[in-house]
């Protein structure tokens, strides 16, 4: 179960790997204090990637600081970037290891979802895709997560 919280999102446009890598450089931009106040937020992770309905359009978003609230935050100054609340969700998740591609993320949605159907619960969001580790850190060793919504 996670708790409620609040992300910056923006949303991208393009390929699986770009879309995520895009993403990053207005969120980066609005927690290092280029949003209205200039107030720097910290870093946290994971960096979530959620697909739209629309092709190759993504939703990319960084993790506030936990018990950060909508009115405790900087607004933000463009970039494209909204702080939005997420609700409290009950998800099933699957921790992997490696690169960063639509085709490891693909693979590990569909385990994820048949184990899901197989213990009888019914899911109920998009599939989310979360990494915790940077760019530079060996792919063998990345921390990455699906997250599925269920009930």
């Amino acid at each position: 179960k996670y708790a409620p919280h609040v992300v910056a999102e923006v949303t991208m446009v393009g390929p699986f790997e770009r879309a995520g890598n895009a993403g990053f450089g207005p969120l980066v931009s609005y927690i290092s204090g280029r949003n209205r106040s200039g107030t720097k937020v910290a870093m946290t992770a994971p960096v979530i990637q959620e697909p739209l309905d629309e092709p190759m359009t993504y939703h990319v978003s960084f993790v506030m600081p936990a018990n950060s609230t909508l009115d405790d935050l900087p607004a933000p100054g463009g970039n494209g970037v909204s702080l939005i609340e997420v609700p409290e969700t009950l998800a099933a998740v699957s921790m992997y290891s490696g690169r960063w591609t639509e085709d490891n993320y693909n693979k590990h949605v569909a385990r994820l979802i048949a184990n899901i159907e197989d213990a009888g619960y019914t899911v109920v969001g998009k599939p989310r895709f979360a990494r915790f580790d940077p760019p530079w850190k060996p792919s063998f060793i990345r921390r990455n997560e699906v997250v599925v919504p269920i009930a």
